[in-house]
């Protein structure tokens, strides 16, 4: 026993340097050697070898020694290996030994426990302790080959057993942990496992070494094989496992046995088993002894026989621990603590008091993954993911299947704008973050964990402080869990230092919940927080129920109706099931399924009142109402009109993408009906609702066609789409968004013959008036009928059956008492009479009024109201409301959602006219005037902190402030700006000074400031600085370059307006040039930057900077009228025309003035700005015709003239007049009277006549044929164009053209006139014009002209060069981009003609004459225009000629009276071309635009 003891404490001290070994220890290192005789390791004993002997040996050495070829080579192998990672530790920490972890739990298999390689167990190897807590030993079995592991794992599993079941304690003995000397003690190192199945055959088979009697009992104690994953330091997979072996001796299997074996030394004799030479093994402290092994001790078999005699002993003492082990019940109320914590107190998933949801997570294992459903329901927000597999294998790869994420990594989240524009970006309210915390996506590399804080640590922090963030995430309504898949058992583990974040950013542990499922993860994981953080996390933590059980629980949370699936219907009348993935894939829309509401637990009665009271209308009131013992949800009188003819005409329409207006007044039920025909067509159609009127529109269209097509690719017809969408208030942009659609149909290759998409437009009405109703829209307006009066009566009844506080509900009530102002005035009156604005929640509801009267729908976060009331939200449920925070006045708010950056809760008035009539109240009862509480609105930093909304906030304040209602008279400044002006005048330069320091980085803000100084308080140079700093804040923005221009421009307009002494001095005239010439430069600049804008597809082209220049030119021929060089008789009219054209010196004036010696100064002066004055003419030319050209040919999106351009164009006809007035002054009746005029005055005064009618240019022709002008004029133009165009007067090329188009516009004009041009010579003209060198700037207009009068037709003139078509297109498609790049940016070519039946003139359809077969409004007439509806009228189709054409990829090669002769022509719309296959024939009408002609209605 003394020898054993020696030896074993020589291999527990055998030092980690092989040079500090003894002859002793390198013999027992020898010894453990596999496959290397116990006589070699004697014959190394006996030569003295010692450790600094041993590194210097080879294998010649060891031969000459007497040790032969094969055991020599395997030493020298095995004590490299030794040197080598040895080698390895040194380089650095990569090899160092880390912390402490817990072995696998005992005889359990399916847990999800792995370890970490260089993690070292906590428990040593041991003997027996209470029998049940198993004893360890620990194997490397890291050099051997696999074949060898398998033999000497068997051997070691056998001794191990064998000493366990006579030892009666349990045991686990691990193979791939390492032992000294060459390892810590414990180390985790792995083996490489090739073959699982081998190990748990061979531990089957090595049964047979024990006696024959016993080996059934054996096989019941030696558990199968256990492997288990070593993970990297960075937590990815390493391929290698740790064996692991238990061994439980029952007590009813063994009874008083005792168990010997017989084990074949492989080192001595791999065949044959020893006959009688048997083993007892025992444990005996961290190791296995045999009993009966040889020993020169006196009494041999003396300890042998003791244990054997204590057996009975030995088998009692296992009996009571067994029992005692048995006595411990699991008694846990861990379900209940979990349903609490995760709903905050509701015990209901469906009414949790936490809005939101953060994971945290560690490495998962496969059979977790299982229990996988409670994530994909809660649907996180964000999920922090330490798992750098996670996508290819693990959770996020799971979860994914199921649902839909964003990755992103931490860096995303750093804050380099703002933080909601941030949220935005990430779509963080809308799908859920998964941020890869340590690598595991775009090449980021994982780092080992004692690195991770180093490494990623700042950037994941970036991460939590921004999700915690009152701007982001509501305060204290989001519960952040930690999902411990993995034990964390380092202090250095990521998560440790999350949890540590996480605890700081919320001040607390309250909206902390970590779950893991076993005692084990919990104990770590409760130390390393509580030494990290000095906290106490028991109460936060769920650790007595596996993750199944969790995933149940929080499943059963969930109503009938989370749980249910949700369905869309499809042909047939059958539904197709929506998979969550999917809908959550389609963030944009709020989709309506056909099973809406079924099995909900909703509270009917708060949902009802909500409503009443003037909340938003939700799907579960129409599904409330449908249920037995509810009345019908109050049908207005339009509804069944929308149903039954609307939404059907729409339907068969040939579009992709139409749309159906639905006008309203404020609060008077507009959304209400468009939702309830949504509610109503939910089974026939794929009913949704657009989210956020800010989305991207290619991504709603894109949203819109997956909706479309789900599940049913193939099949036709499709069930369409009806989304509604509600709030915008710029019509162009609805149409922006039809057009989206209606491409990405085409993109798709979308083939119907009827319409895929109806959008159902709810949109606020401009004014009061009842427009006539059409089929593509219909007006809801603040009067009930009769039949909706009784309906609202009836309606009442029921209410105050069920409801004690009906007397409240305003937002019924007022549509009840039929929108009367008196109900109103007095609900208003009522409430408000305790008001004091000294009090928090008045102000915050004075505000909250202010917001709702200036901008439509506008709302205070929830958060920021709490914040403001000093209101203290807890994580649980039955904290206070935020409608008790606004006192008596509770009754006027409501609560809803809002879908801006980030989706949030908010409160809004319940009701525009309480808004409106409560602003008056306060006026005229309480003294508080719109100008104090703008005041207070912008002055009040709390209003601004960072809660969420705070950028709905601002964006809602600066629209009252900025944004201008326009109508044919323009408005200076916003309604409220105006309003502020008139009730406190001066007041509002102080709301605007405050504004500007709220926005003081807002170039529009500043740009206001700008145009009130000098607009309203002629103020120049207080405007100048104000338009400086709207430049430096947006340096390459046209329109803050206009600003400074206009701040010049007015300067000059009230200088030259308040001079009133004539004639004007001559440091007056030069003080007036120099501001001229520096707001024409100005202007210039304005223009220069437009273009580069549109160019670039920034935005719309800008075209302020021209008419600017233009009314700058106006000015300075107005002020030198009033200079004796320029006085306004007829004489020196004509010399400032002549000077001004270019055509005249100031030399040659000054040498011929009678009176230059008295008018010197006025030379000198103007001689100074002689380049501005010469070519001041020439530029207002250019300038005009640009503005023109562009207003006569482009239109808005829809390719009708755009109507927000009508002031501008008002304002440039103001111009044109003064502008005419001198430089085309002419008497007509004179010329006609004067037979011996001479001929070239009366050309010249012909042309000065075409040229004040705007008759010089083709667009400004083509602009009579919508300007209805009178027909008399137009005569008069045709006669002075003739007169031009007379063969003797040698017409130029322009002049010839411009006649061409002269008589095709008289023609469409009045037809039955002697003053038109015989149509056969006009084409005769066209075709020589046609033959003769075009000027590059008279190609596109000398094409168009070619392509609409030579477009072959039936019965058509013999001659004509129509099969040069084809090259006139192309032409002028070239020259339309030459002309146009610069300003077509966000516009659409205008239609001009259509091609008719007749012949002749009569062939050309204008589109005035499509507009009068209509009798529609402009509005009306371009909703038809973009539906499509307008060809289905009957006077349209009779006046339209039809064509047919084949398909040919995006085009139609239109089919002539030309046998030989296709022309190819762009659909107007690609979505009525898409549904048609290549090669097919279509039939369609054919429009003629300056960029070509284009197919319409497409059939």
């Amino acid at each position: 026993m003394a020898e054993q003891g020696e030896m074993k404490s020589q291999e527990e001290d055998l030092p980690p340097d092989i040079k500090d070994w003894s002859k002793h220890q390198v013999r027992e290192w020898t010894l453990k050697l596999d496959d290397v005789d116990d006589s070699v390791a004697e014959i190394l004993l006996q030569q003295d070898i010692k450790g600094p002997s041993l590194l210097l040996l080879d294998t010649d050495d060891l031969k000459k020694i007497g040790v032969t070829f094969g055991p020599a080579k395997l030493i020298i192998h095995a004590r490299d290996e030794i040197v080598k990672l040895k080698k390895e530790e040194l380089v650095g920490s990569k090899n160092v030994p880390r912390g402490p972890c817990k072995p696998y739990p005992f005889c359990r298999y399916n847990d999800t426990y792995r370890y970490m390689e260089r993690d070292i167990l906590d428990i040593t190897e041991s003997g027996a302790s209470d029998l049940m807590e198993p004893c360890h030993e620990y194997k490397a079995f890291n050099t051997t080959t696999d074949e060898a592991t398998i033999i000497r794992l068997s051997e070691e599993v056998i001794r191990f057993a064998a000493a366990c079941m006579n030892s009666r304690t349990n045991g686990t003995i691990h193979f791939g942990i390492g032992d000294k000397p060459n390892f810590t003690h414990g180390q985790v190192l792995g083996v490489v496992v090739q073959d699982r199945e081998a190990y748990a055959k061979k531990i089957i088979s090595a049964i047979d070494y024990f006696e024959h009697k016993h080996k059934q009992t054996a096989h019941g104690c030696i558990k199968p094989p256990r492997l288990v994953g070593v993970l990297n330091r960075n937590e990815t997979l390493s391929g290698k496992w740790v064996i692991e072996v238990d061994v439980v001796p029952d007590s009813t299997m063994c009874e008083e046995n005792i168990y010997h074996t017989f084990i074949v030394d492989t080192k001595k004799d791999k065949k044959k088993v020893k006959g009688k030479e048997k083993q007892f093994y025992v444990r005996d402290g961290g190791s296995s002894r045999d009993l009966l092994k040889p020993t020169t001790c006196a009494k041999p078999m003396e300890e042998y026989n003791q244990f054997v005699a204590g057996m009975a002993r030995q088998l009692q003492l296992r009996k009571q621990a067994e029992e005692k082990h048995l006595n411990v019940i699991k008694s846990s109320t861990q379900g209940s603590r979990l349903s609490q914590m995760i709903t905050g107190g509701s015990l209901s998933l469906d009414k949790s008091h936490f809005e939101r949801y953060v994971m945290v997570t560690n490495k998962s294992h496969p059979v977790q993954l299982k229990s996988l459903g409670f994530l994909v329901e809660l649907n996180p927000i964000a999920v922090l993911d330490f798992d750098p597999e996670s996508a290819k294998n693990g959770l996020q790869c799971d979860f994914k299947q199921q649902s839909t994420v964003n990755d992103h990594l931490p860096a995303q989240y750093k804050i380099t704008e703002g933080v909601e524009d941030i949220a935005k970006k990430l779509k963080l309210t809308r799908t859920t973050s998964w941020v890869f915390c340590n690598g595991g996506i775009e090449n980021e590399a994982p780092s080992d964990i004692d690195e991770w804080l180093m490494d990623k640590g700042s950037s994941v922090r970036d991460v939590i402080s921004f999700l915690c963030r009152k701007d982001v995430l509501a305060n204290k309504r989001f519960l952040v869990i930690f999902l411990l898949w993995s034990t964390v058992s380092e202090k250095m583990d990521p998560l440790v230092e999350t949890f540590s974040m996480f605890y700081q950013e919320l001040k607390g542990i309250e909206q902390i919940l970590c779950i893991c499922d076993n005692k084990q993860a919990f104990t770590s994981w409760t130390n390393l927080v509580d030494a990290r953080c000095g906290i106490n996390i028991a109460h936060r933590c769920i650790y007595d129920l596996s993750f199944t059980e969790v995933n149940g629980t929080i499943l059963s949370l969930l109503s009938k109706n989370r749980r249910s699936s949700r369905f869309l219907p499809c042909g047939g009348r059958s539904n197709v099931l929506l998979e969550k993935k999917v809908e959550r894939g389609l963030n944009t829309l709020e989709v309506l399924c056909v099973n809406q509401c079924e099995g909900g637990n909703q509270d009917k009665k708060v949902i009802e009142e909500n409503f009443y009271r003037g909340g938003q209308v939700s799907w579960w009131n129409f599904y409330f109402s449908e249920q037995p013992g509810s009345s019908p949800f109050i049908k207005r009188d339009k509804f069944d009109f929308i149903i039954n003819t609307v939404i059907p005409d729409l339907g068969s329409l040939g579009k992709a993408c139409v749309l159906f207006n639905l006008m309203h007044l404020p609060g008077c039920g507009g959304t209400t009906l468009a939702m309830h025909t949504l509610w109503a067509l939910r089974d026939r159609f794929r009913c949704a609702v657009l989210r956020d009127i800010n989305a991207d529109f290619a991504e709603v269209a894109d949203q819109v066609v997956k909706l479309l097509m789900h599940n049913h690719e193939e099949s036709l017809p499709r069930v369409p789409v009806l989304l509604m969408i509600d709030e915008f208030d710029d019509k162009e942009k609805v149409f922006d968004l039809q057009r989206a659609i209606d491409e990405e149909c085409t993109k798709k290759n979308i083939r119907s013959k009827s319409a895929q998409v109806i959008l159902l437009n709810c949109m606020m009405s401009e004014s009061s008036e009842q427009p006539e109703q059409t089929d593509e829209k219909v007006f809801i307006g603040n009067t009930l009928s009769e039949k909706e009066q009784k309906q609202f009566e009836e309606k009442l009844v029921e209410i105050e059956k069920t409801h004690k506080n009906a007397d409240t509900f305003y937002g019924f009530m007022i549509m009840k008492e039929n929108f009367k102002p008196e109900y109103v005035k007095g609900v208003a009156r009522n409430t408000l009479k305790s008001f004091d604005i000294n009090q928090t929640h008045a102000q915050l509801l004075a505000v909250l009024v202010l917001l709702n009267v200036y901008c439509k729908d506008a709302s205070l976060s929830v958060s920021l109201c709490e914040e403001f009331l000093g209101l203290q939200p807890k994580p649980v449920c039955g904290t206070v409301k935020i409608e008790e925070g606004f006192g008596k006045f509770s009754t006027l708010i409501a609560t809803c959602s809002v879908e801006s950056k980030v989706v949030f809760k908010a409160v809004k008035m319940i009701h525009p006219s309480i808004a409106k009539h409560c602003l008056q109240e306060l006026n005229t009862t309480h003294n508080v005037n719109k100008a104090e509480i703008t005041d207070r609105l912008l002055t009040t930093d709390t209003l601004y902190e960072s809660t969420q909304g705070k950028d709905q906030l601002l964006q809602n304040v600066r629209h009252i402030l900025v944004k201008r209602h326009y109508s044919k008279d323009e408005c200076q400044f916003s309604p409220l700006i105006q309003h502020i002006a008139s009730e406190t005048p001066g007041l509002e330069e102080m709301v605007l000074q405050n504004a500007s320091k709220r926005f003081d980085k807002d170039a529009v803000v500043s740009q206001l400031l700008a145009r009130y100084y000098y607009l309203k308080k002629k103020d120049f140079s207080e405007a100048g600085v104000w338009a400086l700093r709207a430049r430096d804040l947006s340096k390459d923005s046209s329109y803050f370059a206009d600003t400074s221009a206009q701040v010049v421009k007015h300067e000059l307009k009230n200088a030259i307006v308040n001079y009133k002494e004539e004639p004007v001095s001559p440091e007056k005239v030069g003080m007036f040039l120099k501001m001229a010439q520096s707001a024409i430069d100005a202007f210039q600049e304005t223009q220069s930057l437009a273009k580069k804008e549109s160019s670039q597809r920034v935005c719309p082209f800008n075209t302020a900077g021209y008419l600017g220049e233009i009314q700058v030119g106006v000015l300075v021929i107005k002020m030198l009228a009033k200079t004796p060089i320029f006085s306004s008789e007829n004489v020196r009219h004509d010399i400032m025309s002549e000077v001004l054209s270019g055509n005249m010196e100031l030399q040659a004036v000054e040498t011929n003035d009678k009176r230059r010696n008295k008018h010197t100064q006025y030379y000198k002066i103007l001689k100074q700005f002689e380049d501005v004055l010469c070519n001041l003419r020439c530029r207002m030319k250019r300038n005009f015709d640009f503005l023109d050209k562009l207003y006569v040919n482009l239109g808005c999106g829809s390719g009708m003239k755009d109507s927000r351009e009508e002031i501008m164009i008002n304002e440039l006809f103001r111009c044109f007049l003064e502008y005419a007035k001198l430089f085309c002054k002419t008497d007509t009746a004179a010329l006609l009277r004067n037979k011996t005029m001479s001929n070239m005055l009366k050309l010249r005064e012909a042309r000065q006549y075409l040229e004040m009618n705007k008759a010089d240019t083709y667009f400004g022709i083509l602009n009579y044929l919508s300007n209805d002008m009178p027909p008399e004029k137009m005569e008069k133009i045709a006669r002075h164009s003739a007169f031009v165009c007379a063969p003797e007067h040698k017409p130029t090329v322009k002049e010839r053209i411009n006649f061409i188009y002269v008589n095709v516009v008289l023609s469409c004009i009045k037809l039955a006139t002697t003053h038109i041009a015989p149509y056969q010579k006009l084409i005769h003209l066209l075709c020589q014009v046609l033959r003769e060198q075009i000027p590059l700037n008279e190609n596109l207009p000398l094409r168009f002209a070619a392509v609409v009068l030579l477009w072959p037709q039936q019965h058509c003139l013999d001659g004509l060069p129509s099969h040069s078509l084809g090259m006139h297109i192309s032409q002028m498609k070239t020259s339309y981009h030459i002309e146009m790049k610069e300003v077509y940016n966000g516009k659409r070519p205008i239609v001009h003609f259509f091609l008719g039946k007749k012949q002749g003139y009569e062939r050309l359809v204008h589109l005035g004459e499509i507009k009068r077969c209509i009798m529609a409004g402009q509005e009306e007439f371009i909703l038809m225009w973009e539906n499509g509806s307008i060809w289905t009228k009957k006077k349209v189709e009779e006046r339209l000629c039809r064509v047919t054409g084949q398909v040919k990829y995006k085009s139609i090669l239109a089919d002539t009276c030309i046998p030989d002769l296709k022309l190819e022509i762009t659909p107007m719309f690609q979505s009525q071309l898409s549904r048609h296959a290549q090669e097919s024939i279509v039939s369609f009408f054919i429009g003629f635009s300056i960029k070509g002609p284009v197919a319409l209605d497409i059939k």
